[in-house]
C-alpha cells in the first residue's frame, strides 16, 4: 500500500495531527539539508522538469524541514490539495478518504543520520520531498485524485491489493518517457539515494511500456530494488486510465487471473529496455512472497 495505509478501523479525525514545526531541532533541520542535497545530486539529469517545477513552486529547499502550514498556501493555489500531518501508518479508508479529497497524509518525523540510506516506515523526507512536489502538476495531482476514489471502491470490493499493486508501480516507483529519454517521478525512487543511483545507472531491470492490467497483476516485493519498471508517456495517461472507472467489475475481473512475477517478460509486453539481470544473478530463494 502507499506509505500511511494499513487496515484498521479510524476515522479522518483520529489521523490527522499537528505538524508542531517549531519542535524541530537544529539537527533535525541539518538532516533535512543533507538528505536533500544529496538527493537532488543523484536525481540531475535523470528526474523529470515537472517534479523539479514543483520543489520550484513550493519553496521546498535545503535549508530545513517545510512548514505544512506555509507549503500549503502555494499548494492549494496550484492544484488545490494540501498535506496534513498524520502519526505515521494510518488506516486504508482514511487514507483513501484523504486522497479523494485532495488531502496527502504526510508523517511528521525525520529520519537519524545512522538511517540517511534506508528505513522501513516513510518519514517527512520520503513523503515530501518524495510525494509532495509532482501534486502541483495538475495531472497528477488528478490522478492521486481519482486513485483515492477507487480505492474506496477497493476496500469494498477486495481489491486493494490491486491499488497497491498500481501505487507501487507508478507512485512509488514510476518511470516517464521524455523527449531527451526515460526520467523518474516515483517517490520511491525520487527519495532513496541507493534506488535513484540503481534506476539510472544500472541496466538490471526491465523497462516495460505501462499496461493498466498488467501493471495490476504484477507483484512486488517491498525490501529490494526493483525487477522492472513501468514507463508512462504522460502524467494524463494515468489519469484517463482511472477515469469514470467501474471498480467492481475491474477487481472481479482481476481476482480471476494470476499474479505475475515482476522478473518475467511476456510475449505481449512493449518492452523499452531488456534488463541484464546483473543484480539479481544472486537472488535469494528464500524470498518472502511477492504482494
Amino acid at each position: 500500500m502507499m506509505g500511511h495505509a494499513v487496515l484498521s478501523a479510524q476515522t479522518i479525525e483520529q489521523c490527522i495531527i499537528p505538524q508542531n514545526w517549531d519542535h524541530y531541532t537544529k539537527e533535525d533541520h541539518e538532516t533535512w539539508s543533507i538528505l536533500f542535497q544529496r538527493q537532488l545530486s543523484a536525481l540531475k539529469g535523470h528526474v523529470a522538469q515537472e517534479y523539479l517545477d514543483g520543489l520550484a513552486t513550493l519553496g521546498i529547499d535545503e535549508t530545513g524541514i517545510p512548514n505544512f502550514e506555509r507549503m500549503n498556501e502555494r499548494l492549494r493555489r496550484a492544484t488545490g490539495w494540501e498535506v496534513v500531518a498524520v502519526p505515521g501508518l494510518i488506516a486504508s479508508r482514511p487514507f483513501f478518504e484523504m486522497l479523494a479529497s485532495r488531502r496527502f497524509p504526510a508523517g511528521t518525523f525525520i529520519r537519524t543520520r545512522a538511517q540517511l540510506d534506508y528505513l522501513e516506515e516513510p518519514d517527512i523526507f520520503h513523503d515530501v520531498f518524495g510525494h509532495v512536489p509532482l501534486l502541483t502538476n495538475p495531472a497528477y495531482a488528478d490522478y492521486m485524485n481519482e486513485y483515492g476514489r477507487l480505492g474506496l471502491e477497493a476496500i469494498d470490493n477486495k481489491g486493494v491489493k490491486f491499488l497497491a499493486r498500481l501505487n507501487w508501480y507508478t507512485i512509488e516507483f514510476g518511470l516517464i518517457r521524455k523527449p531527451e529519454g526515460i526520467r523518474i517521478y516515483g517517490a520511491g525512487i525520487v527519495s532513496s539515494f541507493g534506488e535513484a543511483k540503481y534506476a539510472v545507472e544500472d541496466a538490471s531491470a526491465h523497462h516495460l511500456a505501462f499496461d493498466f492490467e498488467r501493471v495490476m497483476r504484477t507483484g512486488y516485493y517491498i525490501d529490494d530494488f526493483q525487477a522492472s519498471y513501468f514507463v508512462i508517456d504522460r502524467f494524463e495517461q494515468l489519469f484517463d486510465l482511472l477515469e469514470g472507472l467501474d471498480g467492481p467489475a475491474l477487481f472481479g475481473n482481476l481476482r480471476e487471473k494470476s499474479t505475475l512475477s515482476p522478473f518475467e517478460i511476456l510475449p505481449e509486453d512493449k518492452v523499452l529496455r531488456r534488463g541484464s539481470a546483473e543484480y539479481w544473478r544472486e537472488f535469494p530463494v528464500t524470498k518472502p512472497k511477492l504482494k
